[in-house]
């Protein structure tokens, strides 16, 4: 498992993608998928920038391990505020651009983009976990990310 741990400020999103993004090439992961990663990994990482130290400042860690040859997995972790992407639910994306509540797209495309996203506290961190397979993945017909 390799980690990163830089605080959770602007100025280090690229550092903390760009991290996981060489990583991935490293492994062997096709564009496509690294490419998969990257976005959801910076929506992830905007939220906790803008959203999990609202009081104070804190820091973002981000692991990253390659279970095999086909598995990417991701565990970006803070001390801020706890909150369960999970428990949000999916916008309505059929409702007029005025009707809609502001929010939820970020994590929409979280759950499009990996295989798999769990959500844990653990004492007074929140874990996200982002699961890749490596090949791209699979549209749902119904995804509003064709």
């Amino acid at each position: 498992m390799t980690t990163i741990r830089l605080p959770a400020k602007p100025e280090n999103l690229g550092k903390l993608v760009d991290f996981i993004s060489r990583l991935a090439k490293q492994d062997g992961f096709p564009s496509s998928v690294v490419n998969e990663v990257e976005l959801a990994t910076e929506e992830a990482l905007i939220n906790i920038i803008h959203y999990a130290y609202p009081e104070r400042a804190g820091e973002v860690e981000i692991r990253y391990r390659k279970d095999d040859d086909t598995v990417l997995k991701l565990e970006i972790m803070d001390n801020g505020i706890p909150f369960d992407p999970l428990s949000l639910s999916e916008p309505d994306l059929a409702a007029n651009l005025s009707d809609r509540k502001v929010g939820g797209l970020g994590v929409m495309l979280i759950r499009e983009m990996a295989a798999e996203v769990r959500y844990r506290r653990d004492g007074d961190a929140n874990v996200l976990t982002l699961i890749f397979q490596n090949s791209p993945r699979a549209v749902k017909p119904d995804s509003p990310c064709q």
